[in-house]
């Protein structure tokens, strides 16, 4: 066998050889492939449901967060629509302007109405002998002036166009002079709860307060 012989059939052998380990490799990597787990069908059908659930889930958390949110606002719609003392109430016929015995003591409450375009103000107090008062927030004398009305100092109401003091103990007692615009008994209702004047009379003294406040 010559040398030329022997070397060709040496290149063969390691061709073969070689085949056959790329023969290998490649049944290794197919063999791998198909070993790798496919998600089965139901496993699908239960990541999607779990998925639904919880977009679901944030859904409903979002709907009720929302919901919560817009709760708020609302109640505090609803609480500033309540009568305050330093608004205006508007009184229309048929209605009452109200107000709680409770909330009257000796210190003097001021309650702004609005009549029919006019704004007008009734104040309460107590009396030392602990009987209630009322009468409008202008002065008899000076309601013309803009500046007749009254500003409480200890135990007396003081006119802010005159300067007169006129002792809480006075009023609805005093008429036709420097003193509170009386409301006597004759008009108005009292009841165990609250002092009630109607839009009637208050609409006859609206008059009065044509000028007021407005110098």
């Amino acid at each position: 066998m010559t040398r030329t012989t022997k070397f060709n059939k040496m290149q063969r052998t390691t061709n073969k050889m070689l085949r056959i380990a790329v023969i290998g490799v490649l049944s290794l990597a197919l063999f791998a492939c198909d070993a790798k787990p496919v998600a089965s069908s139901s496993d699908s059908a239960s990541t999607a449901a779990s998925g639904g659930a919880s977009s679901s889930n944030n859904n409903s958390a979002t709907t009720a967060n929302n919901g919560s949110s817009a709760a708020t606002p609302q109640g505090a719609t609803a609480s500033s629509q309540q009568t305050s003392k330093d608004v205006a109430q508007t009184i229309a016929a048929g209605d009452s302007l109200r107000i709680p015995l409770a909330e009257v003591s000796e210190k003097a409450s001021f309650y702004p109405v609005n009549i029919d375009g006019t704004t007008m103000e009734v104040l309460a107090v107590k009396a030392p002998d602990g009987t209630v008062r009322t009468a409008f927030n202008t002065c008899e004398v000076c309601y013309d002036s803009g500046r007749g009305y009254y500003k409480q100092d200890g135990d007396a109401l003081v006119c802010q166009n005159c300067g007169n003091r006129f002792k809480t103990s006075q009023v609805e007692v005093e008429s036709n002079g420097c003193n509170p615009w009386p409301i006597f008994a004759k008009d108005k209702t009292v009841d165990d709860n609250a002092i009630i004047i109607s839009y009637e009379f208050l609409s006859h003294s609206t008059k009065v307060f044509a000028n007021w406040k407005r110098s």
